[in-house]
């Protein structure tokens, strides 16, 4: 389907290259010109679909062919009018009226209307709609969970009714899965929607070469500010070195996860531009609580105690990151490190070992992503920490896989796991710190209802979370969200490494370009030289 269109690409691409002559003399190639960029992802996606997604390569190659309701800012997660003009919420805090702006045409160019929005969430949450077997939805428990109805009022107005007051509801309606999708795709290409996007945003799709490139194009219709870089091409480069080489060649114009020894350099090197921002990031290794060793809390805290993280963020990561003390990023409100924390202390762990019944340590098998969004070093990470942990009798077994089929064995209910250990990371979604804690650590969140991948629970922990998302002020949830870190870090269901600095290097000719704190990529608004 998309092989006629790569050739033509292939051919733009060389002649770029011929253009640019030799780059000799530390003269830098690009394929850049007032037309088109080449982005070198993590990883491929794994859908386009945006009620599907759920890791970092698919949003940033897919998100901005849709639009919300409501939009966060520039470089912050505060909100404004999308696909909504304005909305009003009852004094109860459970009906919530958007009325939607007109004149707005999906990219097939069939109205956007209310009636597309009740689709897009309907098809989520309802297992009864004729198209909710068209994708599987991670996000729709916690972004809609709490949805009784959608209405259509009119053409131009939406009422969302809920079950119950819930506070990051408005939030949570700028994330992936609060994106308008155009019916009328949808019921034509059902499963395959997932490769054949239709939004209103200001990118239109062009073509998915699975494994080689995902094309978009500047949408000429589009309703807000027209993007001025007419072409992005997002390549999955899976090794941060291969990137690299790729971006100094000037085969691509901007990439993720820059090598951290390299850095550096990249910042020294006036061909190029970094940019840096804060991240709403955690990394961390999840233990499966409900197995054997790990269902055991001594357990859990002495791999905490066996794993020398300021260790890695030093000398693996560079400092690229900061090292963490508990599952909330320092930018998120109601951090706190009044928490149990985990020095490194090989004594302690293998007395907690000991404690817990396994004196000579045990043989685990430790999962790891070959590559994949927010992972920074897998590979380099995991064999630091089974060095660590062979030294408190613990034998860890690497065991690597390709994104994509990771995700797929991570996220899968809990009587059918059989990852004791592995890796994850997550990028906050809306600034929430619901969206971190309640999402990845509340009881009712095992896969698949939602992203608690050790399937911890703790039913004090479950009733703090709970409590917390009906209140409306900060001040009133902020407390209850610093007590549940409290026990979280006691039950220990992770080993957290750092939150990492968002680092994006480009061509130099890229002017513009802000990251975003959700690590979504916005280049409507860049444009080149």
């Amino acid at each position: 389907m998309m092989k006629k269109f790569f050739l033509v690409t292939c051919f733009i691409l060389a002649a770029a290259l011929l253009l640019a002559g030799c780059g000799g003399g530390g003269e830098q190639k690009s394929t850049a010109d007032n037309s088109m960029i080449v982005v070198g992802l993590q990883a491929e996606p794994a859908t386009l679909d945006p009620h599907q997604m759920q890791d970092y390569n698919s949003t940033r190659a897919g998100r901005e062919i849709f639009n919300t309701l409501v939009e966060f800012k520039d470089e912050s997660t505060e909100l404004e009018p999308g696909l909504a003009t304005s909305w009003d919420i009852s004094e109860d805090g459970l009906e919530y009226v958007f009325h939607l702006r007109q004149g707005v045409k999906f990219h097939d160019g069939t109205p956007f209307n209310a009636d597309a929005v009740k689709f897009s969430i309907d098809r989520q949450i309802d297992p009864k709609h004729p198209f909710h077997d068209t994708g599987t939805y991670p996000y729709a428990d916690f972004t809609f969970g709490m949805v009784k109805s959608v209405d259509v009022v009119d053409e131009a107005t939406v009422k969302i009714t809920l079950k119950e007051k819930f506070a990051p509801f408005l939030a949570n309606m700028a994330m992936p899965a609060a994106c308008i999708v155009s019916p009328t795709a949808v019921e034509k290409y059902g499963k395959d929607f997932t490769k054949n996007p239709v939004g209103t945003g200001p990118y239109k799709f062009v073509s998915w070469n699975p494994g080689v490139e995902v094309i978009v194009e500047a949408n000429p219709d589009y309703w807000g500010e027209k993007a001025k870089i007419q072409k992005i091409v997002y390549k999955p480069i899976i090794e941060d070195q291969a990137r690299l080489t790729e971006l100094e060649s000037g085969n691509v114009d901007f990439i993720v996860n820059i090598p951290p020894d390299d850095l550096a350099r990249l910042k020294a090197d006036g061909n190029y531009a970094i940019v840096e921002q804060p991240g709403m990031h955690v990394w961390y290794t999840a233990m499966n609580c409900q197995k054997p060793p790990f269902n055991n809390v001594k357990v859990r805290q002495a791999v905490n105690y066996a794993i020398n993280k300021e260790s890695i963020v030093k000398n693996i990561l560079k400092d690229t990151g900061v090292p963490a003390v508990g599952p909330l990023p320092p930018v998120i409100w109601s951090q706190t490190s009044d928490v149990p924390k985990y020095d490194y202390n090989p004594e302690k762990a293998r007395q907690l070992l000991a404690e817990a019944g396994y004196p000579n340590g045990f043989d685990v098998t430790y999962w790891v992503p070959e590559s994949g969004s927010g992972m920074q070093q897998p590979v380099a990470m995991a064999t630091a920490i089974q060095s660590d942990l062979a030294k408190v009798g613990i034998n860890v077994k690497i065991q690597t896989l390709e994104w994509t089929s990771y995700l797929d064995k991570v996220f899968v209910p809990a009587d059918k796991s059989d990852m004791q250990m592995h890796q994850m990371s997550w990028i906050g979604d809306n600034g929430d710190p619901d969206n971190f804690l309640y999402i990845l650590l509340s009881g009712e969140q095992w896969p698949e209802a939602g992203f608690n991948d050790a399937y911890y629970k703790n039913d004090k922990v479950d009733q703090l979370l709970k409590q917390a998302r009906t209140l409306s002020k900060q001040e009133d949830r902020t407390p209850l969200y610093q007590e549940a870190q409290k026990l979280i870090m006691e039950d220990s269901p992770w080993v957290i490494v750092d939150h990492e600095t968002q680092i994006v290097a480009m061509n130099k000719k890229i002017k513009g370009f802000k990251l975003h704190p959700t690590g979504v990529f916005r280049f409507e608004k860049a444009s080149l030289e």
